[in-house]
């Protein structure tokens, strides 16, 4: 069976337990050794789910070293709170405000000081020191964001009028597209010039594909059992799945004749986010059972093991090989979207306010844009992939009750649910172009 052109996805997020292991540690366990790497000597294993929790479990400290960790726990108050004298951390700015945040009230003692020669007062680039307090301020081109840091101002990003390539030139701004996209007659807008672009999503009843218009639905494969993450690789027209019903990862070639789908491999648990590198052919998944995020080879030759550890309610997962970029969503406790490098290192925090439950994210490519979507505050939003420029794009108006899956595509992005048994699409026009091309622009660094 031929279907048409590019394939955007869409996923619905599901809970599951299976079984797995290789090697002496297995994939749900991490190595006690000085690299955290698997070795045929290593005896010693813990558990993923125990790795990165504040107490060490190995006798050399390995599953509580920053290196693996990150950033993902901060042990202190961030650089924009103040540090109250019993540990509790409060907003810089409402130190010497003449009222008591901390229980014990050091945020009001020595409020005859200037607070901004001590950590510059938690502003990022200028402090002003005041009778009462300080005021952070911003250089010229930047604005003040959270009353302590600032933002370089993107006049493409704020007058939101250009689909991809956007030039700045004496107060005007020119729009332009990339290749393998024209510009119509609408100014700023740009359209694909490739096959007709689909859908690709997960239910309990199938795998299926839908026209972007949602006029032509087709299904692909009836061998699901239940709804669970979805990729796919455009470069060899396959598609990749898992569910809660089964303890394998399946693989169905759109380009072969035979429908059947294949067990890429087996033997994993709880997968709730499945990602695709094309160009390293690589596939990266979540699991909520090990509480990481791991690796393998696009064949299921070789599992690669665990890349992040730590995390507390994972989520989904997306990969920009190109800029070698890794992205992923963390629920629970300490709700957040980070990102890191290919192989796990650079490790950084994009999103940790105004987020409550991310259950999917999705990347715009061309404009170097990530999307998610939040089931909590029932919205969509974006950011750059360097964490600025955040914007709401769509807000719950009775139709995004339980957003559980995303994709974006031009100017539309789509959202699937589950609604009485029934998975039900959604595709929302929006404007969120960006007014610059991602690649080596904004790096997650």
């Amino acid at each position: 069976m031929e279907l048409p052109g590019l394939l955007l996805l869409v996923t619905g997020f599901l809970r599951s337990n299976c079984a797995a292991g290789v090697g002496q540690c297995s994939l749900e366990e991490f190595p006690c050794t000085a690299d955290g790497v698997h070795h045929p000597s290593s005896s010693s294993c813990v558990s993923l789910s125990v790795v990165c929790d504040g107490q060490p479990d190995c006798q050399n400290g390995a599953d509580e070293r920053p290196e693996k960790c990150g950033g993902a726990k901060p042990k202190s108050c961030r650089s924009s709170e103040f540090s109250c004298s019993n540990g509790r951390c409060v907003p810089h700015s409402w130190r010497c405000d003449h009222y008591r945040d901390c229980e014990d009230g050091s945020d009001e003692d020595n409020c005859s000081q200037n607070e901004c020669e001590v950590n510059n007062g938690g502003c990022s680039h200028i402090c002003l020191d005041r009778p009462l307090g300080f005021v952070c301020d911003c250089p010229p081109g930047m604005r003040l964001l959270q009353d302590t840091h600032c933002e370089e101002v993107d006049p493409c990003l704020d007058a939101d009028v250009c689909d991809q390539l956007c030039v700045q030139s004496s107060g005007s701004l020119t729009c332009g597209c990339e290749e393998g996209y024209q510009e119509t007659s609408e100014s700023g807008r740009c359209l694909s010039t490739g096959d007709a672009t689909g859908l690709v999503f997960s239910s309990s009843a199938e795998i299926g594909w839908m026209s972007s218009s949602g006029s032509d639905q087709r299904k692909i494969s009836d061998s699901t059992g239940a709804a669970g993450p979805l990729a796919a690789s455009i470069a060899n027209g396959a598609i990749y799945w898992s569910n809660p019903e089964h303890t394998g990862v399946y693989r169905l070639s759109l380009a072969d004749g035979d429908q059947t789908p294949a067990v890429l491999f087996e033997g994993t648990r709880g997968i709730v986010g499945l990602a695709v590198d094309w160009v390293h052919e690589l596939l990266y998944w979540t699991s909520n059972h090990t509480r990481a995020l791991h690796v393998s080879s696009l064949n299921g030759s070789e599992q690669h093991g665990a890349l992040i550890t730590g995390l507390t309610q994972p989520a989904a997962v997306a990969v920009q090989p190109l800029l070698r970029l890794l992205f992923w969503a963390d629920g629970g406790v300490s709700p957040r979207i980070e990102c890191s490098s290919l192989d796990g290192m650079d490790r950084k925090a994009l999103v940790t306010s105004i987020i409550r439950n991310p259950v999917s994210i999705s990347l715009d490519i061309p404009r170097g844009l990530l999307y998610w979507a939040d089931s909590g505050l029932h919205t969509i939003s974006r950011i750059r992939y360097d964490g600025q420029h955040r914007k709401m794009v769509v807000e719950s108006n009775g139709y995004l009750d339980e957003p559980f899956g995303l994709a974006v595509f031009e100017r539309n992005v789509a959202s699937i649910s589950p609604f009485l048994y029934i998975q039900q699409m959604h595709l929302f026009p929006f404007s969120s172009r960006t007014g610059k091309w991602g690649y080596k622009v904004f790096p997650c660094s």
